[in-house]
């Protein structure tokens, strides 16, 4: 059976995401999210936050489906980046 797939946005106009596997899509969604709701995170905090959240669950690369999908939230407006310095991400 063929493997189903999400084909993620970017926010950036004029830029292209990757499509990638809607299971694994929909599991770093749900903890990155999650990991989000506590409290805003620095990109670094986020990614090592989720890292630390699902490392010993999920293969592939945390990091690399971590920014795929986060940047698919934030062209689905479902999590903003602050504009302080360092930048933050939340929930929107």
């Amino acid at each position: 059976m063929k493997e189903e797939k999400i084909q993620t946005l970017h926010p950036l106009p004029g830029k292209t995401n990757k499509s990638i596997s809607t299971e694994k899509y929909n599991f770093i969604k749900k903890h990155l999210l999650a990991v989000l709701a506590k409290k805003e995170l620095t990109h670094t905090e986020l990614m090592e936050a989720l890292y630390q959240k699902v490392k010993d669950d999920f293969t592939g690369g945390v990091q690399w489906y971590g920014e795929t999908v986060k940047l698919d939230l934030e062209a689905r407006k479902i999590i903003v980046r602050t504009r302080t310095k360092p930048e933050k991400y939340s929930l929107q």
